[in-house]
């Protein structure tokens, strides 16, 4: 299987290419357009700030490829949100996959002090509705560290709280985008990994 690794100034893609390696993957991490094209699957990963990734996108045209693709599609973290409309951090307008908007957490919605940003460590997914969370439990753990996060629309396929209710997975066509950094999930993250590498 010929996997793909998009490769911008925002792409956290060591983690992930050790995750694909336990599932016997070698992807290939690259800006090259024809690559990407003809890939079976791709991986949009992404830590970092919306504004400069997106701008960097721009720059090398790396935008218009990645919302043509046919392929199925896995955007992970920043990821997911440069997939969605638009961003709070910095005003960014987006790529426009996932008809979403992304908030900044605002810890003054609750009263407590408990609750931090960014939103970091372990934390549950729930109302799991997608062939990519196949052989999950609900409130299963995966990884967070996320200062943004995507609203709950129609496109949203698992959810997580904190704060606020958000979306830990958006899916359109061929896309799907995880808040939560999959390749750090442990064994959950390896079964949603496997399972996005299934989707045809």
């Amino acid at each position: 299987m010929n996997v793909a690794i998009i490769k911008y100034n925002a792409g956290n893609v060591q983690s992930v290419l050790y995750a694909l390696q336990r599932l016997g993957i070698d992807a290939i991490v690259t800006d090259d357009h024809s690559k990407i094209i003809s890939a079976d699957k791709v991986i949009f990963p992404g830590v970092g700030n919306a504004s400069s990734a997106m701008e960097y996108l721009y720059k090398t045209g790396l935008d218009k490829i990645i919302i043509s693709l046919t392929q199925p599609v896995l955007g992970i973290c920043l990821g997911l949100q440069l997939l969605c409309n638009e961003s709070e951090e910095g005003k960014t307008k987006c790529l426009g996959i996932f008809d979403v908007a992304v908030k900044k957490f605002k810890t003054d919605l609750k009263e407590e002090n408990s609750y931090k940003v960014p939103h970091m460590g372990w934390n549950t997914i729930h109302s799991l509705a997608s062939p990519l969370f196949g052989g999950l439990n609900e409130n299963s753990f995966v990884y967070y560290v996320h200062s943004y996060y995507a609203e709950l629309s129609a496109q949203t396929i698992a959810t997580t709280d904190y704060i606020v209710p958000f979306s830990a997975a958006l899916h359109k066509n061929n896309f799907y985008g995880v808040q939560f950094h999959s390749e750090k999930s442990a064994d959950a993250g390896i079964q949603i990994i496997s399972n996005f590498l299934k989707i045809s």
